[in-house]
């Protein structure tokens, strides 16, 4: 079963006619669509008029349903830390379209499997905070700004800027269902992993070491405690780059971080069914 995995277009038309010719191309089951989809912090970009999701992505998704018919490939898309929040009505406008099931701390049925998507990171030094939340406590690392900081393209309480976390939304989301067959849609990798190293090697703020893993401590524990089948990540674009890869094993569960800091579009092949088996392509 052919199945394709992208995150982090960042507004790119070229990389989203890219996407769309290799969908017609080969025919996936699926796609899994790993959140940043716009230009960045929902301002300029790429497209300088307009809006990205309107404009481009779901004319050009119209486009492959129709090309395609019934053999358009099931779409899962999530948003991540790029992406307004104000934009999710347009998201969810798509999904009532039927050009894909949006995912926000949610689950959707695929098959015998269920899919869920979560796009929340830890804190970041940006102050765009739509998709940021508190890891496991209320710490911050050297250099980045609480959540309870920045700005929002929509409101937010204060009590859950102080108090949510991702390993609660994460215990939520679930419950205590069996995940031996499930695919998990993250925008942050796991810590300490391949797949989280950011181009932060010895640099300091005020004196201190900063971090070179970025990832989620909470997304960590719970894919090693929790086990499903197949998580995909982006958000840090060079760790391919500077580790040499990009899929990495966590107990039985097969990790894959399909971003790419490159103008290319990164696609990633897979059959669920045999997960450790995925391939990476650049396409220009």
């Amino acid at each position: 079963m052919l199945c394709f995995f992208v995150t982090d277009l960042h507004g790119s038309r070229r990389q989203c006619e890219l996407l769309a010719e290799r969908l017609v191309a080969e025919e996936p089951a699926a796609l899994f669509l790993g959140g940043d989809l716009f230009p960045g912090f929902g301002g300029a970009g790429e497209l300088a008029e307009g809006d990205f999701l309107d404009d481009c992505l779901r004319p050009l998704f119209r486009g492959v349903r129709q090309t395609m018919g019934p053999r358009t490939p099931e779409v899962f898309v999530i948003m991540g830390n790029d992406d307004p929040k104000s934009r999710q009505d347009s998201l969810m406008e798509g999904s009532n379209e039927g050009l894909w099931s949006y995912l926000d701390g949610t689950g959707a049925s695929w098959g015998k499997r269920m899919v869920f998507g979560y796009p929340y990171i830890p804190p970041t030094p940006f102050w765009f905070k739509d998709w940021e939340r508190y890891d496991v406590s209320r710490y911050v690392d050297p250099g980045c700004v609480s959540p309870e900081e920045g700005r929002r393209s929509v409101s937010l309480s204060p009590q859950e800027a102080k108090w949510a976390t991702i390993k609660g939304d994460l215990e939520a989301m679930v419950g205590d269902r069996e995940l031996g067959d499930d695919i998990f849609l993250f925008h942050v990798p796991p810590y300490n992993t391949h797949l989280d190293h950011a181009a932060l090697d010895g640099q300091m703020v005020d004196h201190v070491p900063v971090d070179p893993h970025i990832g989620s401590i909470a997304v960590e524990r719970f894919i090693r405690s929790r086990q499903p089948l197949l998580t995909f990540h982006g958000h840090v674009h060079e760790a391919h780059r500077l580790t040499g890869v990009w899929k990495q094993r966590l107990g039985v569960t097969v990790a894959i971080n399909g971003a790419h800091d490159g103008p290319e579009l990164c696609l990633i092949r897979f059959d669920p069914n045999h997960p450790w088996e995925a391939e990476r392509t650049l396409i220009s």
